[in-house]
């Protein structure tokens, strides 16, 4: 099977840049449908679900490969000289921004600029670093997720999302969760809440745009600040947002930011 259909890789839109989209833990592209057409009038956009999530071909699913975000990032790197793509945006929300520092590096031809939406490069307290959680704190989160997926889902989406009174968007992601197939979900959270990529920031040489939500359990606006000031050429917003997803609690204040950064550039 192609990359193409491995990946459910959907391209609209118009014009000679391209945006290019990645989704975070236990979501898929449909994550992105309020903020990507927004420019498609002027942008070609490109999303894509990671092998395991969505419309992907589960059976491509490799624990050996997706041990770690390697795997995921030679996903996205594939899909790019796939489709003939050259000094694209990319926009990463959550575990996925971290993927494309990765893929900037690996393949810089690929990515002019990265947008990364409430990023962290690693999600644990430690040597003065604010990750958001203490180790045994990550443990007790995966274990709780091993032991019961459905009950970990529902308690938890409405914490990340972190809008309280917007139920249906608790709701939502809750939804995403649980259609996720159990023992992938487990295993993609221990490769994303166990990586630390801080020794990756400083080796980035293309512009960074940190949008980070004012108050986000999964990555507090200390992990902004921390990564903005160990990536060389980049800018930090923090937005009014709350919650971990302002693609979707937000999406008019994610449009007006990445609008900025697209004019900036």
């Amino acid at each position: 099977m192609g990359v193409l259909k491995r990946n459910n890789v959907t391209v609209s839109g118009n014009g000679e840049n391209v945006l290019f989209f990645a989704h975070g833990f236990g979501c898929d592209q449909n994550m992105w449908r309020y903020v990507a057409p927004a420019f498609q009038d002027n942008y070609t956009i490109v999303l894509f679900d990671h092998v395991g999530a969505g419309k992907s071909d589960l059976s491509a699913y490799s624990f050996e490969k997706y041990d770690q975000l390697d795997g995921y990032v030679d996903d996205i790197i594939e899909i790019a000289r796939e489709l003939t793509i050259n000094n694209a945006v990319f926009v990463g929300h959550s575990v996925s921004a971290v993927m494309g520092l990765m893929a900037a590096k690996i393949a810089p031809e690929l990515f002019k600029s990265l947008i990364l939406v409430a990023p962290s490069p690693s999600y644990i307290n430690q040597d003065g670093y604010v990750g958001g959680f203490s180790r045994p704190e990550i443990g007790e989160l995966l274990e709780s997720l091993n032991s019961n997926h459905l009950g970990w889902s529902m308690t938890m989406a409405p914490v990340i999302m972190g809008n309280p009174d917007r139920e249906e968007l608790g709701n939502e992601l809750a939804n995403s969760f649980c259609n996720t197939d159990p023992e992938i979900a487990k295993h993609f959270a221990r490769t994303t809440f166990l990586t630390d990529k801080r020794y990756i920031l400083p080796d980035t040489n293309v512009p960074v745009l940190i949008l980070q939500c004012s108050n986000d359990v999964i990555a507090p606006a200390e992990v902004g600040r921390y990564m903005h000031k160990n990536i060389p050429e980049s800018k930090l917003v923090i937005m009014n947002a709350t919650g971990h997803c302002p693609n979707l609690s937000a999406p008019e204040e994610t449009i007006a930011a990445i609008r900025n950064f697209l004019h900036e550039s």
